[in-house]
């Protein structure tokens, strides 16, 4: 039996790490954009868009047709990315990960070969090719986070950790720029991730369940080619268990109650919140504002750096590749900044109850902290995007990536404490497809920059930075509702000590 303990800690750890490799070298590459854009350019993609204005003694050529197709291939990829992903998770909670991830290997492959084989003259390849790369990038994400479930002290660090990692990968692009400068072409490059998929496959079936990772974790859970009949029997014996268990709401919101796991639905659907009633909690809505703004902030950002950074450094070619080394090596600190939203998020394991309070709303409780940070972050770094200052966007790049990657680690586990695990897959797909909606709103504003602005995004951002106040109503929301049920759970002990002594005074 002790055996079989080392053995599926191993299995546990080689499963972490494999998956913090697959998300920080292939899973959010399109977030790498920018630096795309900027070898795409040097091999004249949609170069034909590009005018040459007469002047007084020299020619200069006006791209800004160009820059607005370069933003709508952004704006599709990154869409798709997030609306989409209503349909990823119902596949992964009706099929399960190997399924899905066999989907998205599969989407991503053919992604990176569309970009391989795509040239200046068959440009309009970048949209189903950066399309996929995206869809397939999210996907390979959405079948890692339940990697957290293996690790139940630290399950909200490594959901956090993987989305830093999904952030980081952006300076993959980063890579294929420099790789670029030294003579390697774009196809080559390309070439290289598409054969990597081999590894995705070979970690889809060692070191990956068939279904879902079950939470809590059963006593020597094991998954992939070695699991056997009695693991199964045991995960299944285990789950029916938590059925009886697992009935008790916490306070009024009834998306607080705890849910069973992986495939148990139908037989215990009774004992928790339907998905419809998920749907229509304020937590679900206020949280879904809250992701919406911030995400379009960012979106937005990204589709229009490489227009923005030409424009404050006078289309000087050298120190507009320099900013955007900077940005992308700034991408690659999101694996270092994502776990300290975690740690943030788990820093009450451990430590004692308070008396009638359940081990969910004592994570509730805690992601408020993080939640208000994160639009703290993103209020900061909207204000220094709106500055057009070229030396300030140094740190506008730190604090991008330290708000993207809490943002998305924060969604992801907040997702996971406040609602039934059974519909995780459901509510997040849901809530990012909806997010995925907001966030067209970049390209129209994009083209109000380029036309009736005439090129000074001033505006836009400052009504962005405004309406990034209105993030702050999720946090202190959920603190209020964290006050309430402490302050109901006082009452509560204070009336049962009341009729207690009455009940001792009548006896005497």
């Amino acid at each position: 039996m002790q055996g079989q303990e080392v053995g599926t800690r191993v299995l546990y750890r080689l499963t972490l790490a494999s998956g913090m490799l697959e998300c920080l070298c292939f899973a959010g590459v399109v977030f790498g954009y920018a630096s795309l854009v900027f070898v795409l350019k040097a091999d004249k993609y949609f170069g034909q868009l590009c005018d040459t204005v007469p002047g007084t003694n020299l020619t200069s050529t006006d791209c800004s047709r160009q820059d607005e197709m370069f933003s709508l291939v952004f704006t599709i990829a990154s869409f798709l990315n997030n609306f989409l992903n209503l349909v990823n998770g119902y596949l992964f909670d009706r099929f399960g990960t190997m399924v899905t991830r066999l989907l998205g290997i599969c989407l991503y492959t053919t992604g990176t070969l569309l970009v391989a084989f795509s040239s200046a003259a068959f440009s309009e390849l970048l949209f189903p090719a950066l399309s996929s790369i995206a869809v397939g990038g999210i996907l390979l994400l959405l079948t890692n986070m339940q990697v957290g479930n293996l690790f139940p002290a630290r399950r909200s660090t490594i959901i956090t950790l993987y989305n830093g990692a999904f952030d980081s990968s952006a300076a993959v692009f980063l890579i294929i720029k420099v790789l670029y400068e030294q003579g390697i072409s774009l196809r080559s490059s390309f070439i290289v991730l598409s054969v990597c998929s081999i590894i995705h496959l070979v970690r889809t079936f060692l070191l990956m369940p068939r279904t879902h990772i079950p939470y809590p974790l059963p006593e020597y859970y094991t998954y992939g080619v070695n699991c056997g009949k009695a693991n199964a029997y045991s995960v299944e014996q285990f789950e029916g268990m938590r059925g009886g268990a697992m009935t008790e709401s916490s306070g009024r919101d009834n998306t607080l109650a705890p849910a069973p796991e992986d495939g148990t639905e139908d037989r215990d659907s009774a004992n928790v919140a339907s998905f419809r009633s998920c749907v229509l909690s304020w937590f679900f809505l206020w949280h879904l504002l809250w992701l919406s703004i911030m995400q379009l902030r960012h979106y937005l950002f990204i589709g229009t750096l490489n227009s923005m950074l030409n424009r404050l450094a006078n289309n000087d070619a050298d120190l507009v590749s320099q900013y955007t080394n900077a940005f992308a090596f700034t991408q690659l600190c999101g694996v270092l900044c994502a776990p300290w939203n975690g740690l943030i998020m788990d820093r009450h394991k451990g430590k004692p109850l308070a008396p009638g309070e359940t081990e969910q709303e004592a994570d509730l409780r805690s992601s408020s902290l993080s939640l208000f940070l994160t639009s703290l972050q993103c209020l900061l770094f909207s204000v220094c995007a709106s500055i057009r200052n070229l030396p300030l966007q140094y740190f506008t790049f730190v604090i991008q990536v330290l708000n993207r990657s809490f943002l998305y680690g924060g969604n992801a586990a907040f997702i996971s404490i406040a609602f039934p695990a059974c519909h995780f897959g459901k509510l997040y797909g849901l809530v990012m497809s909806i997010s995925a909606v907001v966030s067209l709103l970049q390209y129209p504003c994009f083209a109000l920059v380029k036309g009736a602005l005439g090129g000074d995004p001033f505006f836009v951002d400052i009504a962005l930075t405004l309406l990034t106040l209105l993030v702050f109503i999720h946090p202190i929301y959920i603190f209020i509702h964290c006050r309430k049920l402490a302050r109901h759970r006082e009452d509560s002990t204070q009336t049962e000590a009341t009729n207690d002594s009455k009940l001792a005074e009548s006896k005497l």
